[in-house]
């Protein structure tokens, strides 16, 4: 599933792309044909987002404030293409398609694809926790969840009433990072060691939004140290079961928690 950097990305490009400009919409498949014809002939005038929740702001004209938005949640399969000059003959389940003089944007499989009216995107966004890549995100807030609770603080990253835009990779790098246990109830963590952690998700997902993709290693820690960071040394833990702990030699381990796999250095992360 895309984590947040993903979705923020997608919110640049789609201000980029059609910020100011009147689209055509329309649902090739047609299972959101009522929803597109809300927005048909209306100008793209913003976007953001919100975790794995990306918000496209439409109105009257580039200056009116939206007065509806695109609601999507990617889940596991959906995805955006982006093409210029003219669209090509829809092909597949494409759920939504913009056009506009000299661009295109086709969106398929989407867990959720709604429109919303300024209300909704409230209350949808007051049921989501911090977003690192943010400004306005409570940041204490989540801090004391985290610190209240019994759960590990493992699981609890991965809760996005709690934190939002954090995934299975941000979650066992960033605790990788921190040294932390991810298995440690919350409530064990200092106030310092929530900063740390927090101050740590920021600079890592800003990062991926810059990348586009998620790098976690310091050029020390990785097999070749300049160039172009290469696939096999972008992370510490994250799919590296059975390999030498980057730092100290350890075997990373994988195991569940909370329905999905965790990687950890048993070492490196003792409690």
């Amino acid at each position: 599933m895309p984590e947040g950097h993903t979705v923020h990305r997608l919110a640049r490009e789609h201000l980029a792309t059609f910020g100011g400009a009147r689209l055509a919409v329309d649902s090739p498949q047609g299972r959101f044909a009522a929803g597109a014809g809300r927005l048909d002939g209306r100008t793209l005038a913003g976007a953001q987002a919100h975790g794995k929740h990306l918000f496209l702001g439409f109105a009257d004209d580039a200056d009116a404030r939206p007065d509806a938005w695109l609601h999507v949640h990617l889940g596991l399969y959906g995805k955006w293409t982006f093409g210029a000059g003219e669209p090509p003959a829809p092909r597949g389940a494409v759920r939504v398609r913009f056009v506009s003089d000299d661009a295109w944007a086709e969106l398929r499989g989407p867990t959720a694809c709604e429109v919303l009216t300024p209300d909704d995107v409230a209350h949808v966004r007051a049921r989501l926790g911090a977003d690192p890549l943010r400004r306005d995100a409570d940041v204490a807030g989540a801090g004391e969840r985290v610190r209240r609770s019994r759960a590990p603080v493992g699981a609890l990253l991965m809760q996005q009433e709690v934190v939002a835009g954090v995934g299975n990779v941000y979650r066992a790098e960033a605790l990788f990072r921190q040294r932390l246990d991810p298995w440690s109830p919350g409530r064990a963590l200092t106030s310092d060691g929530w900063d740390a952690l927090w101050a740590d998700l920021v600079v890592l997902l800003k990062d991926g939004v810059r990348r586009g993709r998620i790098v976690t290693t310091l050029p020390e820690d990785r097999d070749r140290r300049s160039g172009t960071v290469r696939r096999d040394d972008a992370h510490y833990v994250y799919k590296r079961t059975g390999l030498p702990c980057r730092v100290c030699g350890t075997p990373v381990v994988s195991e569940p928690m909370v329905g999905r796999t965790l990687y950890r250095c048993p070492s490196c992360q003792a409690a």
